[in-house]
Formats: structure tokens, sequence, C-alpha cells
């Protein structure tokens, strides 16, 4: 009889391993499932991110293009040489963003495409508008013209710069720094049209003012 007791005391805890076995198991599996269903999301997450990026991109390519062709009627109706000047450097330079872009296009695996940027399409219409209201030869239009280039300039710095943070956000170094290129070259432009107007311009536009009002 004492031997029994002793073996029915041993089978006890063979029950309990099996239990925390059997439970370990189960974890396991809904933790595998749990891992799966968080990666299939991160993989729709970066797709579509991937995908938000690339309209991105063929917006910027529509803008950069189309500022090609509205820089050069920009510089043929401003007044001071030193704002022809600026404004025919950019012009160089939005050619090379051009270029750049259509790098990133291919480093991506994608063909270099456009989409209509409604936005510079905006901007660069409101430009023409500045040249219509404006008297030829005056230093009013050239006020307006760097306004309006500055507005250009502001759109495709925050453009820039958030592409730029997406692109390291998808991996993307190589995309990044061409963008940040880009980047730095934008606020240049910005902050030599900013020294253009102070220093002088925006003067000069006033005391033009002053001696039409003497007329």
């Amino acid at each position: 009889m004492p031997t029994q007791t002793k073996s029915k005391a041993k089978a006890a805890p063979a029950k309990k391993t099996a239990g925390k076995s059997t439970a370990r198991s189960n974890g396991n599996s809904s933790l595998k499932m749990v891992t799966q269903k968080n990666r299939q999301q991160d993989g729709q997450s970066s797709s579509q991110l991937e995908k938000f990026f690339m309209d991105l991109l063929k917006d910027i390519y529509w803008a950069e293009k189309a500022l090609t062709k509205a820089l050069p009627k920009m510089k043929k109706a401003a007044t001071t040489e030193e704002l022809k000047s600026a404004i025919d450097d950019h012009t160089a330079q939005t050619e090379e963003h051009v270029s750049r872009l259509e790098e990133v296009f291919e480093m991506m695996g994608k063909k270099a495409q456009a989409k209509k940027c409604d936005a510079m399409e905006g901007l660069l219409k409101e430009g023409d508008s500045v040249v219509e209201e404006t008297e030829a030869g005056s230093m009013t239009r050239d006020v307006g013209i760097i306004i309006a280039a500055q507005k250009v300039e502001h759109y495709e710095i925050a453009s820039y710069g958030g592409m730029a943070q997406l692109a390291r956000v998808l991996n993307m170094e190589d995309v990044a720094e061409i963008l940040e290129t880009t980047l730095q070259e934008e606020k240049e432009a910005d902050a030599l049209l900013t020294e253009i107007a102070e220093s002088g311009i925006n003067w000069s536009a006033e005391e033009e003012d002053e001696e039409e009002d003497e007329e």
C-alpha cells in the first residue's frame, strides 16, 4: 500500500508539466500570429508611404520642369541687372535639379514621369500677374518678381525638406542626400533674393513712388 501511494504522488507533477507545455505551445503560436500580422501591416504601410513619396517626386518633377520655362520670362521682365543675373543663375541650377530628380527616378527603378503640380502652376500664374500689373522698367516690378520667386522657393524648400525625411524613413539614404543637396541650393537662392531686395530694390521702389507723387 505505501508503494502505491508514492506512485500516485509522483504522477501528479507529470500532469502539471504537460499543462505548462501546452500553455507555452499555445502562447508561442499566438505570438507568431501577432508577429506575422504586424509584419504584414508594416509592409502595407511601407508600400503606401513609398507610393506617396513617388507621387511627391512626380509632383516636384513637373514643378521644376515648369520653372525652367518660367524663369527666363521673369528674367526678361526684370529691371535690374542684379536680379536678372540671379534669375539666370537659378535657371541653370533648376535644370540641374531636373537632372537630379531623373537620377532619383532611376535609382528607384522607375521611369521619370511628371504629375501636374497645381501649387506650382498657381504660383507661376501669380508671377505672370505681377508682371502684367506692374510698369516695365520699374523697381516695383522687381519687388513683385522677387516676392513671386520667393513664394516658389518656399514651396520647393518645403517639398524637398519633407521628401528628404521620407526618403530616410524608407531607407533610401542616397536619395535623401540628393534631395538635401537641392534643398540647400533652394535655401541659398531664397536668401540671395532677400539680400537683393533689402540691399536696394525695396528702397528704390519706395523712392520711385515718392517721385511719382511729387509729379
